[in-house]
């Protein structure tokens, strides 16, 4: 999926937003297996951040529990880059060069697809 994801933002925290829609489908993925998502710039930045985007997968949540940063509120306060720079799913690529938009990559395991058939992404 291309294009480019609108962010409310309501609190003063930093991030970007593909880093806000991969932390929101981190929570909505939480304790899923076997589905992965990607959300970055093509341009290599989002945001004001060093970062292109973030990784999530069903385990994000808990890794980000483990090093001590929760989730729902660097969601809440807008702080997406904090939370996945202490968790580890930053992507990080340098400027690229271009800009075709944000892509949004989502990978499925085969066998599970009727399983997040009704997924929905919610704040």
């Amino acid at each position: 999926v291309g294009g480019e994801p609108t962010v409310t933002v309501e609190g003063s925290g930093r991030g970007g937003r593909s880093q806000e829609l991969a932390l929101a489908a981190a929570l909505a993925l939480e304790g899923r297996p076997g589905v992965q998502l990607l959300a970055a710039g093509t341009d290599g930045t989002d945001g004001p951040t060093d970062a292109a985007g973030a990784f999530v997968d069903g385990g994000t949540v808990r890794r980000g529990a483990q090093r001590g940063v929760d989730a729902r509120e660097h969601l809440a306060r807008n702080d997406s880059h904090r939370f996945f720079d202490a968790e580890g799913g930053l992507v990080r690529t340098g400027p690229t060069g271009t800009n075709v938009r944000d892509l949004v990559l989502l990978r499925v395991d085969a066998g599970r697809g009727d399983e997040y058939a009704p997924l929905a992404l919610r704040r």
